[in-house]
């Protein structure tokens, strides 16, 4: 475990740190919200919002380099599944057209923007409000699911690398005690006492 695999490691815990707060903070806004307007809440969101809380916590704990860390990716690669779900939860949400989108004008830009204060919001209005915090969670949590990936192929680089040396170490020991067990028995061959016996 070198330096270099440190190093790689605390940026992309950071990264994922880093992620998983912006959509949080996005997303628990927007609850927020929803709560004033005595809204419903897409299941979606819920999800996203439930993996952004896991992953702030996880990638804290995982932050310092040492060991087990890097035993922790079997929980990255599963993180960074939960983070393609929710993206593709999200992304399918908004669909192709994102702030232009049906779903968006009704749901996240109306109550993003408090339209329900609003007797008629117009489209155009709705759709030029909230757009950058939406498309901020879709960016990052994607962004942040690929950086548990990236960590998890760093921890099963570290580990397999780390078993591999001490295999090697191991092998090297065995040869040198064999090789010193040869030498004690000539030794012991040409002890006095054994000379003797033969003269």
């Amino acid at each position: 475990m070198g330096t270099a695999s440190k190093v790689v490691s605390v940026a992309f815990r950071i990264g994922e740190l880093i992620c998983a707060c912006i959509v949080l903070g996005i997303i628990s806004r927007f609850l927020y919200l929803l709560d004033l307007a005595n809204a419903h809440v897409e299941s979606k969101i819920i999800y996203a919002e439930v993996i952004a809380g896991i992953s702030v916590a996880a990638s804290i704990i995982l932050l310092p380099p040492f060991l087990y860390s890097f035993w922790a990716f079997p929980f990255d690669c599963a993180i960074f599944i939960c983070w393609m779900v929710a993206f593709g939860l999200l992304n399918n949400l908004s669909g192709a057209h994102t702030c232009s989108s049906y779903w968006y004008t009704n749901y996240w830009g109306y109550y993003w923007g408090r339209f329900w204060h609003h007797p008629h919001p117009t489209y155009t209005l709705v759709g030029g409000v909230g757009c950058g915090p939406w498309r901020s969670v879709l960016a990052f949590s994607f962004i942040g699911g690929f950086c548990w990936l990236v960590n998890s192929f760093l921890g099963l680089y570290v580990i397999f690398t780390k078993w591999d040396d001490k295999k090697h170490l191991n092998e090297k020991s065995g040869t040198t005690m064999e090789a010193l067990h040869r030498e004690t028995g000539q030794t012991q061959a040409q002890t006095p006492a054994d000379i003797e016996a033969v003269a």
